[in-house]
Order: structure tokens, then C-alpha cells, then sequence
């Protein structure tokens, strides 16, 4: 456990410079071998250091860094689909990036954004990933491990969603719960460029228009 914390630290320093110089490239650690007591210990350690983000599969352990461009992206997606809800009066409860784990199948991982419907969940219905920097854990093997029934990813763009039917998962083209959603509206804001109060603005205007 020493030696991984002396590693851990010189990591530290290094994405610290590494995020000065870069705001467009999340910092990813990746690490093989770590049993469950110590991805455990791991969380409480850095519980109060919100920075780092932990997934954990099968005895490999990813912490990452978020990029600045990162953390923007995945906030306004939030931003944009609690206005959505909240004109669609679609009851929800937001969990943001809570550390879902589960021990008998050796998965654990903090989404950016997830979502309960209707009732909050020991896991949420919806999972959110910003996909920043490729070559990490695959967040679809750990999803599938705790059950959640449906995942996005925003990369490279646009929106990858998938759907767990029976133990897998489906790509789809439209999400389940809210089949109503414009994504390539969403996409578009997104993309946009605009002042964060002004998309949400015009998203609320579409909506009550009906175009989403």
C-alpha cells in the first residue's frame, strides 16, 4: 500500500503541471493487481479530494483527472437535462457522481452525471460519461456488473447510448426513459459555443415549442 501511494503521489505532481498545460486532456492512471480492500481504501483516502475520479474493474483500478473542457462539457449536460425535465415535469432525482460498487462482481465506478426516475435507486437508471481522453477501463463492462439499465457517452461530438437488455448491452438510438429527447438538439447546444444561461434558454424555448 506504501509503494502505491508514493506512486499515486508522483502522479499528482505530475498531472498537476500536466493540467496547467493541457485544459483539453483528462490524466488517466491505470493500474493492475489492486485487490478490493484497497480500491476501498482508495476511496476514503481521496473521499474529500473531488477531483479524482476512480473506476475499478475486476482488480484493475483507473483514477483519472478531468480536463477543465471535461468537467464544462459534462456540467452542461446536466444543466440542459434538468431543464428538460423539469418542463417535461419528469420526476427525477440527481445523483451526480456518487461511487457505485459492488463487491461480488468486483466492479465500482463514479459517473459525471446519473439520474434516478420517479424513485431514487440503489443504482441509477441513467449513467453519464464524458469521454474526453480514450484508453481506460470500459465503463460498459462495470455498468453491466452493477445493473444499470442505461448509459451515454458524449464523445467525439455526439451521443453514444446504450440500453442493458438481459445481461448486455444494445446500442440504441434514442434513450428508453426519455424517448421524447431531441439528441441531436442537445448535441447542438453542445456545441454551440454559447453563454451557459443562453442555451438553457433557448433549450426551454424549443421545448415549449414542441421541437424536442
Amino acid at each position: 500500500m506504501l509503494g502505491l501511494l508514493e506512486k499515486l503521489s508522483c502522479w499528482e505532481e505530475l498531472t498537476s503541471q500536466s493540467v496547467l498545460d493541457n485544459v483539453d486532456s483528462d490524466q488517466i492512471l491505470l493500474m493492475n493487481g489492486i485487490n478490493w480492500n484497497i480500491y476501498e481504501s482508495l476511496l476514503q483516502r481521496f473521499e474529500s479530494i473531488s477531483h479524482y475520479r476512480f473506476k475499478y474493474l475486476e482488480g484493475t483500478l483507473e483514477i483519472m483527472s478531468p480536463s477543465r473542457r471535461h468537467e464544462f462539457d459534462k456540467k452542461i449536460i446536466a444543466l440542459l437535462l434538468e431543464t428538460y425535465f423539469i418542463e417535461k415535469d419528469i420526476d427525477f432525482y440527481p445523483l451526480g457522481s456518487t461511487t457505485f460498487r459492488r463487491e461480488a462482481a468486483a466492479r465500482g465506478i463514479e459517473p459525471d452525471e446519473c439520474y434516478c426516475f420517479d424513485s431514487e435507486k440503489s443504482v441509477p437508471d441513467l449513467a453519464i460519461e464524458v469521454v474526453v481522453t480514450s484508453g481506460g477501463i470500459d465503463d460498459l463492462l462495470i455498468y453491466q456488473g452493477l445493473g444499470v439499465p442505461e448509459v451515454w457517452f458524449w464523445q467525439n461530438h455526439q451521443f453514444s447510448l446504450y440500453f442493458l437488455r438481459g445481461d448486455k448491452y444494445e446500442k440504441i438510438l434514442k434513450s428508453e426513459f426519455l424517448p421524447g429527447l431531441d439528441l441531436t438538439l442537445l448535441a447542438s447546444l453542445l456545441l454551440s459555443g454559447g453563454k451557459p444561461k443562453d442555451l438553457i434558454s433557448k433549450f426551454r424555448e424549443d421545448i415549449r415549442r414542441g421541437d424536442s
